[in-house]
């Protein structure tokens, strides 16, 4: 069956109208009442950012896997009891928990506020990233005082979460829009 309004390549031909109107890939036009975004070019780094903190959270994990075999802690054991190097796998086990219980927090930052600002954030990302590297290996030596070194990576975090909530009210149309994702 053939539409009343042919498509071509994205565009909406009214023949009533006698112009052309665009149209993304739902038939929707800029005038109608949903408003499309395009993301830049840059949202890729968040992306990669994005892929990079699911390979310290592997990281993390397989240091948790060779700490249980080193200290004998089997599944589905959380932590140690053994006095003697209980303290020690349980730092190991801690830090990847740890970085665990605020990782969907920052998937979700990362990604919001991304879309308006892409360049900060893939910098408060890889900022995180490190942090949590320098917070696991503080909490390694067996002294949990000493994960505060990885202080960066929740200072990083708590801008990211500033610029998604800046990002949702540049989105809401509160704050008035710059570069990044641009609607039709």
């Amino acid at each position: 069956m053939q539409s009343e309004r042919p498509r071509v390549h994205g565009l909406q031909i009214d023949r009533a109208k006698a112009h052309v109107t665009p149209r993304n890939s739902n038939g929707l036009s800029a005038s109608d009442s949903t408003e499309m975004a395009v993301l830049s070019k840059e949202y890729g780094y968040v992306i990669l950012t994005g892929a990079a903190s699911f390979v310290l959270v592997t990281h993390l994990a397989v240091n948790v896997a060779k700490a249980r075999k080193k200290y004998n802690v089997d599944y589905p054991t959380m932590y140690s009891t053994d006095p003697e190097n209980g303290r020690i796998f349980n730092c190991i086990q801690r830090a990847h928990q740890n970085t665990l219980e605020v990782y969907p927090t920052f998937l979700f930052f990362l990604g919001t506020s991304g879309l308006f600002h892409p360049r900060i954030a893939t910098g408060l990302g890889i900022t995180w990233i490190l942090g949590r590297i320098l917070y696991a290996h503080g909490y390694y030596t067996g002294d949990p005082k000493n994960r505060r070194r990885g202080a960066m990576g929740s200072v990083a975090l708590i801008g990211l979460v500033g610029t998604g909530v800046y990002s949702a009210c540049q989105h809401l149309g509160w704050i008035g829009h710059q570069s990044g994702c641009r609607g039709n």
